[in-house]
C-alpha cells in the first residue's frame, strides 16, 4: 500500500472534495493518506519545503513550488463570482493605507498588489481574525476569504470592491484562487492516480452531499448549513473536477510574472 501526506485547509471546500478519500467512501486503489489541515497561509509555507506529498496551495505561488510540485487537474478552487472581498468599517470615508491580508503568499494578496497597487501597506493576519480587526479600527480596511465573505455583513463592516469581479471584469477569465499540486517524486503513475482520486472522491461528493456534512462541521468556524452550502457551491465546480483550457488559461494569467 503506497502511504501519502495530504495537507488541505479545514475550509468546508476542501472538506468537502476530500471527504470521500479521508473517510474512506471510495476504493483508494492501494493508497492510504495520512491528513494533516492547516491555514492557507500555512499550506503556502509548507509547500515551500516540500513538506507534504500533495498539498493544497494559493495558485500566486505556483511559479515558486514549481520545482518540487505538479499542478493536478482535480481539486482547484477557482470560478467566476467566488474572489475575496476587500471590506472596510461602515461609513468610513477615510483613505485606505493599511490593510490586512490573509497572508503575504496568498493569491488574495497577490490581487491586491495586482488590482490596487496604491496600497501598498499590507499586513499579513490569520483569515479568521481580519474582520474583527477591521471592525475594531486597527486596519482601514482587510480582505476576507473563505467563509469570512458570507457573514462580514452582522458586522459593522462594508464592501469596498470584490476582487474576483473585479478580475473577471479585467481579463475576462474565472479567479484561480486555490490549487492542488503533487509532489514531482512521487513519480507520474502515482501523480495519475491521485489525480483520478480526487476527481473521483468530488463526483461522489456532489452525488452525496449529505454524507460529508458532519465532517465538514467538525472543522468548520461557521456552523451554519446555508454559510456551508453557500461556501461549497462557490467554490466547487466543474472546474474542480478538471481544469479545463479556461481554468488553465486563467492559471497562467494570474501567475504570468
Amino acid at each position: 500500500m503506497r502511504r501519502l501526506k495530504l495537507s488541505i485547509s479545514p475550509c468546508p471546500n476542501d472538506t468537502f472534495m476530500f471527504d470521500a478519500i479521508v473517510n474512506h467512501r471510495i476504493d483508494l486503489c492501494g493508497m492510504s493518506f495520512d491528513v494533516e489541515y492547516h491555514d492557507i497561509e500555512q499550506l503556502n509555507e509548507r509547500a515551500y519545503l516540500r513538506s507534504a506529498d500533495i498539498t493544497k496551495c494559493s495558485t500566486a505561488i505556483l511559479p515558486s513550488i514549481a520545482h518540487h510540485y505538479h499542478l493536478l487537474d482535480s481539486g482547484s478552487a477557482l470560478g467566476r463570482g467566488n474572489g475575496p472581498l476587500l471590506v472596510r468599517r461602515r461609513g468610513d470615508t477615510t483613505p485606505i493605507r493599511r490593510i490586512a491580508v490573509p497572508g503575504e503568499r496568498t493569491t488574495a494578496n497577490a490581487l491586491i498588489g495586482r488590482l490596487f497597487p496604491e496600497i501598498e501597506e499590507r499586513t499579513p493576519l490569520l483569515f479568521s481574525r481580519i474582520a474583527e480587526a477591521v471592525e475594531a479600527g486597527e486596519y482601514d480596511a482587510g480582505v476576507l476569504i473563505h467563509e469570512g465573505r458570507f457573514v462580514y455583513h452582522k458586522r459593522n463592516l462594508e464592501l469596498v470592491a470584490d476582487l474576483g469581479l473585479e478580475w473577471e471584469r479585467r481579463m475576462s477569465l474565472p479567479l484561480p484562487l486555490g490549487s492542488i499540486v503533487a509532489a514531482r517524486d512521487l513519480g507520474e503513475e502515482t501523480i495519475l492516480r491521485v489525480e483520478e482520486l480526487i476527481r473521483r472522491s468530488i463526483e461522489f461528493a456532489f452525488a452525496h452531499p449529505e454524507l460529508s456534512r458532519e465532517y465538514i462541521k467538525s472543522y468548520a468556524r461557521e456552523l451554519d448549513d446555508d454559510v456551508i452550502d453557500r461556501h461549497v457551491s462557490l467554490f466547487v465546480n466543474d472546474f474542480s473536477l478538471s481544469l479545463g483550457d479556461e481554468g488553465r488559461r486563467a492559471v497562467e494569467e494570474l501567475t504570468r510574472v
